[in-house]
């Protein structure tokens, strides 16, 4: 690229010298960002720690009637020592939690990953400090106390919260600000699954407007430091323990196998479907009830006790309490195969989510979609094995391949369900019918509704979250594809009036000056040249020649011309063809940030 500038003149660079930073303007270098990203993910390694113990303080105080942190909620417990009085349990630990979320922070009621985004697009990155207390606090008690809701959400939300307090308080910039909280946002996840590759992923796909070395880095280094945090204090384990000899799935499929795989995407896109369609009716009814925020949060919490009690009764545990993680590892360990047990379990979890969120619940719902996948891909194995007998599809493989597609249609995450499935599973026998099944779940969801069950919330506020990041499509577009071919050559010496005679004042182009057939600069159209031409018509156009001035080939990539012209304030790039030194009789075309608009709202999808 061949470029020409025109210094500034020095009364210029005094003014812009004179200009004060404002606050919260301050940026870092990458090494420096990525130093803080460690700090932010070693304090949200101790976090998910921190709130994994108090979760099972609250449960063991709840449930079992003993004052102790050791809870592992992979294992299924025997039935609480408090019998059919265990109704009340959500019921008063809901009632504390909506106090709390009221009384301190409303943006920790809910299952957080909503109020993240947010931040991110409308908040410049701004999250309280202490929305992480609040959260942690909130969430270990509703979850603990029986709620039907995830512990991925609120560390989420902590781990953001850190990150965003953090970098309020050292002054960053909007952009390195989102970088930290999306930081903390993975490495939360990564912490609380044990997936550091899910977490970066997460951050990436749900989190970051944009995707590059200096957001990436930082992210990386963070979720590795909460990752090996989390193995140090809890253990390097994955989240399920899967038996090897379940999986049979590495070698070529038949055609039964991917009739089974389609269908069983298929069937995870509308079930994800029917989950967003629940909870959005959950979230928007419930606020309708008579009374206030606790008179509407005993009529949830009181549904959910009434279903612990009668599956306490009925099956001798309640097994919709909680993350469900015992339920998950019951399936993949093969002890829990009935069909119409499983299937009973997938709508209750559903409707017993979509009731504690909707009724003031402080919880995630990723754990929910990992329980309703496995529940609804278990059934369906046991019902597909009676009309196709040689799909081999065995209930565990089925759970884990219905986790990822429930995962990934529900929250748009694809590559993170993919992904932090194969790190919880650690068997890569099953990824291709995995990714068969994400993809089709993905588009079944979309096609019935756009929204994500992240999205879905704030697009009720009416904050649009954008589903696709567009500004890496310009790294394969070249100048050519975006120049305006309109343009007006005038000589030195031309003046004002008879360069611009036959524009119009709403249709000026760019006037490119030359002088011998040199370039000398040009004149954006911003510049104000149709009000000067009314006033004086004889001035002369090298009088309002552009100081910073770049020229590029047409083949030049748009990135290049889009670092060009943001390092020197230039207002338009002057496009030429052929690759010796640029002559006017070379111009093809100018890109003007008018055309750049255009370009962006051309490509934009809704």
């Amino acid at each position: 690229m061949t470029e020409l500038a025109v210094p500034v003149s020095k009364t210029s660079a005094l003014i812009e010298a004179e200009v004060p930073r404002s606050k919260g303007d301050r940026k870092v270098s990458l090494l420096t960002l990525c130093g803080l990203a460690l700090v932010i993910g070693i304090m949200t390694g101790l976090g998910a720690v921190a709130f994994r113990a108090l979760i099972g303080f609250v449960h063991n105080a709840f449930y079992n009637g003993r004052l102790s942190f050791i809870y592992d909620a992979n294992i299924t417990e025997a039935p609480s020592r408090f019998g059919d009085w265990v109704f009340f349990s959500p019921v008063i630990g809901g009632l504390i939690v909506v106090y709390i979320v009221k009384r301190f922070a409303p943006e920790a009621k809910g299952h957080g990953v909503p109020e993240v985004m947010d931040a991110v697009f409308y908040k410049h990155g701004n999250i309280r400090g202490k929305v992480a207390i609040v959260k942690a606090l909130a969430s270990a008690l509703s979850i603990g106390s029986g709620a039907a809701v995830g512990r991925e959400g609120p560390i989420i939300q902590i781990g953001s919260a850190l990150g965003s307090a953090f970098a309020q308080l050292i002054g960053l910039s909007t952009w390195q600000k989102i970088t930290l909280l999306s930081a903390g946002a993975g490495a939360g996840i990564a912490a609380t699954f044990n997936t550091p590759l899910g977490g970066v992923l997460f951050a990436l796909e749900i989190l970051l407007p944009e995707v590059s070395n200096r957001t990436f880095l930082p992210v990386v280094v963070a979720t590795g430091a909460a990752t090996t945090i989390g193995r140090i204090l809890i253990g390097p384990d994955p989240a399920f323990a899967v038996s090897d000899i379940q999986f049979s799935l590495a070698g070529t499929f038949g055609l039964q196998e991917a009739i089974a795989f389609v269908l069983l995407g298929m069937l995870c896109g509308v079930a994800a479907w029917a989950f967003i369609r629940v909870l959005v009716l959950m979230e928007d009814g419930f606020p309708k009830l008579p009374g206030n925020e606790y008179t509407q949060n005993i009529v949830g919490m009181s549904i959910i006790g009434l279903m612990m009690v009668v599956l306490i009764h009925l099956f001798g545990h309640s097994y919709i309490d909680g993350v469900g993680y015992s339920v998950i590892q019951a399936i993949m360990d093969q002890k829990m195969t009935a069909a119409g047990l499983l299937a009973l379990l997938f709508v209750l979890k559903l409707l017993a989510t979509s009731v504690s969120l909707g009724s003031g619940a402080s919880g995630g719902i990723f754990s929910p979609s990992l329980y309703l996948g496995a529940t609804l891909g278990a059934a369906f194995a046991a019902a597909i094995g009676l009309v196709l007998p040689h799909t081999g599809l065995a209930a565990p493989s089925a759970a884990i391949i219905g986790m990822a597609a429930m995962v990934g249609a529900a929250t748009g995450g694809v590559m993170t369900a993919i992904v932090m499935v194969f790190e919880m599973t650690r068997d890569y026998a099953i990824i291709v019918p995995v990714i068969v099944a994400v993809a089709l779940a993905a588009g079944i969801r979309r096609a019935l509704v756009n929204e994500t069950i992240y999205t879905v919330k704030l697009r009720h506020r009416g904050h649009r979250i954008p589903k696709e990041r567009h500004v890496n499509l310009f790294l394969v577009r070249q100048a050519q594809d975006i120049m305006e071919r309109r343009f007006i050559l005038a000589k030195a010496g031309t003046s004002l009036k008879e360069a611009i005679s036959a524009e119009e004042p709403g249709d000026l182009r760019v006037i490119i000056v030359e002088r011998d057939g040199r370039i000398v600069g040009l004149i954006p159209p911003r510049s104000g040249l149709w009000r000067e031409s009314q006033g004086d018509p004889n001035l002369l156009v090298e009088r309002f020649v552009e100081s910073r001035l770049v020229i590029c080939r047409d083949d030049d990539l748009v990135s290049r011309v889009f670092a060009r012209l943001r390092r020197h304030r230039s207002g338009a790039a002057i496009v030429f063809h052929g690759s010796d030194r640029p002559r006017a009789r070379d111009i093809v075309g100018v890109i003007t940030k008018r055309a750049i608009a255009d370009t962006v709202i051309d490509s934009f999808e809704d």
